[in-house]
């Protein structure tokens, strides 16, 4: 895989979609159904994309005017306010067609959620009127490992007061979603060593956004590096997320639903191409005396666990969702906030294993010719190890423990 520094993409700066444009989505079913859409018209150039590291921004276009963007807006600010069951099937259905692509709004859903727990009626009024225009969320990402950023959640990333007024720097990774997104939202520390984020238009200057990503999967994210020099801020566009920590929320159990079901999209994805290339191209073994590799017993009893597997994973993703939807119609309180994560945890380890478990089958089961490159079938495990690692499985087994064993409950953070 060759390795890619930035590229003219860096500089591209994303223009507004037209409102007019912009469909308005009224509820979960349709919701759902737009999902379906989009799917079945990014599903065919997703290889391709994959394989030139090909940029989906006429797709996010259509992402954009197909009123997704919206659908965890309040109703009371004119959104279609979907369950987290509706959200997670959402991601399920865009990530089986393309789960770079369909990743990339993960960040947009996630920043939202925060908006939600902690914005001003004022800033909420008008993230929202953005969001319902077809405008894009992106994040800048955790920093690199350095002296001053040993976990992902410290920060080397500053926003001064001055006597020109804020002004925000600091240099972020794992940005997915902000080389294509008109307003970048940031974690910084303020002048006071408080936790705060900075939602900054993507056209601010002293902003660049530079894509430099060059993982062997999920490659079409752009997930690389922001840099910020100096930028000048509003302050109306800083939201204290230091107050997260000291409050029941559901903005972290909402972003790990959407790493989980992502996952769930690379499974589904990976298992369909395995039935498929198994049933048109793969041949028995020649001690079987089989004449279709569709009827040897083996293959046949490996297909029947890698789907109870997957329908299992489905399942619990869907039951994590209901979950949070039950949860966030009574009074928050830590316990509950505690049950979300928990219950969110358990669905990403089913997610996380049968991601790597279908992506890595496939080759066993469809034999030595579902390796060539121009099937491009590895980019399924590709996808899933490169996905999978975004928080690991080892501390989602650990919070899991110890939630049952010792009533720890855990933290609050975008990764619990």
């Amino acid at each position: 895989m060759p390795t890619h520094h930035a590229t003219p993409d860096s500089g591209r700066v994303p223009p507004p979609p037209d409102p007019s444009r912009v469909q308005r989505i009224a509820g979960d079913a349709a919701a759902l159904a737009a999902a379906r859409t989009l799917a079945a018209s990014f599903a065919g150039g997703a290889s391709e994309r994959d394989r030139e590291r090909r940029l989906p921004w006429a797709e996010l276009d259509q992402w954009s005017e197909s009123g997704l963007g919206a659908i965890t807006v309040p109703r009371d600010h004119g959104g279609a306010d979907v369950s987290f069951a509706t959200l997670a099937e959402v991601f399920v259905i865009l990530c089986e067609a393309d789960p770079a692509l369909g990743q990339i709004p993960q960040n947009h859903f996630g920043v939202l959620g925060v908006l939600r727990e902690i914005g001003t009626p004022a800033q909420q009024a008008r993230f929202y009127r953005e969001v319902l225009d077809g405008r894009r969320l992106g994040n800048a990402g955790p920093e690199r490992r350095s002296a001053t950023s040993r976990t992902i959640l410290q920060s080397g990333t500053r926003l001064r007061a001055t006597p020109d007024g804020l002004r925000l720097s600091g240099h972020r990774f794992y940005s997915t979603g902000a080389l294509f997104a008109h307003r970048v939202p940031a974690r910084a520390t303020d002048d006071e060593g408080r936790a705060v984020q900075v939602w900054v238009p993507r056209d601010a200057p002293g902003l660049s956004v530079i894509d430099d990503w060059s993982a062997f999967g999920q490659r079409t994210t752009a997930s690389g590096s922001v840099v910020f020099d100096h930028v000048p801020i509003d302050p109306d566009d800083v939201l204290p997320v230091w107050q997260l920590a000291d409050r029941p929320g559901l903005f972290g159990p909402t972003s790990q639903l959407i790493q989980v079901a992502i996952d769930q999209g690379i499974a589904q994805a990976a298992m369909e191409d395995a039935l498929a290339f198994v049933r048109d191209r793969a041949r028995p073994w020649i001690d079987s005396g089989l004449e279709r590799a569709t009827d040897d017993p083996y293959i046949i009893g490996d297909v029947g666990r890698l789907l109870v597997d997957l329908h299992a994973a489905h399942a619990v993703l869907l039951e994590a969702g209901h979950a949070l939807d039950a949860i966030a119609a009574a009074p928050l309180d830590a316990d509950a906030s505690a049950r979300a994560s928990v219950a969110v945890a358990e669905a990403k380890v089913l997610t996380t294993r049968i991601a790597l478990d279908a992506s890595e089958k496939l080759f066993e089961l469809a034999g030595s010719a579902s390796t060539r490159a121009a099937h491009n079938l590895d980019r399924h495990w590709r996808n899933a190890r490169t996905h999978t690692l975004h928080d690991p499985l080892r501390w989602k087994l650990h919070l899991l423990g110890n939630y049952h064993l010792n009533h720890v409950l855990p933290a609050r953070h975008s990764w619990n």
